[in-house]
């Protein structure tokens, strides 16, 4: 396989396989990095950890601390409501769910 570099926010450059994932990524750095990754930038666009990364790419880990955590935890929380909702009340009807600034919620048609 080849091998890409990817530039991290310090600025120094990290060499991977082809094929690297965000997750690799904070792996390669540390078990503690790779447990706290919730997501990835890759060149200011946000992507889960699942991602492939590119050659020359400016890559970023979010862990909670970051300041995008908070929007992807409502996020994905929200989905996570719903899919209990629907194990409860099979018959209800999901319709919009997004988070929002104070939080998340669900309307939900029963």
């Amino acid at each position: 396989m080849n091998e890409i570099k990817v530039t991290l926010p310090d600025g120094s450059q990290r060499p991977l396989q082809e094929g690297a994932t965000i997750f690799d990524l904070a792996a390669s750095i540390g078990a503690g990095l790779a447990k706290a990754a919730i997501a990835g930038k890759i060149d200011g666009k946000l992507v889960d950890l699942y991602t492939p990364l590119t050659n020359g790419a400016s890559v970023e880990i979010v862990t909670e601390k970051s300041p995008e955590a908070l929007v992807i935890i409502r996020h994905s929380t929200s989905h996570l409501m719903a899919q209990a909702v629907k194990a409860l009340f099979p018959q209800a009807k999901v319709t919009i769910g997004p988070a929002i600034e104070t939080g998340f919620y669900y309307d939900f048609d029963v």
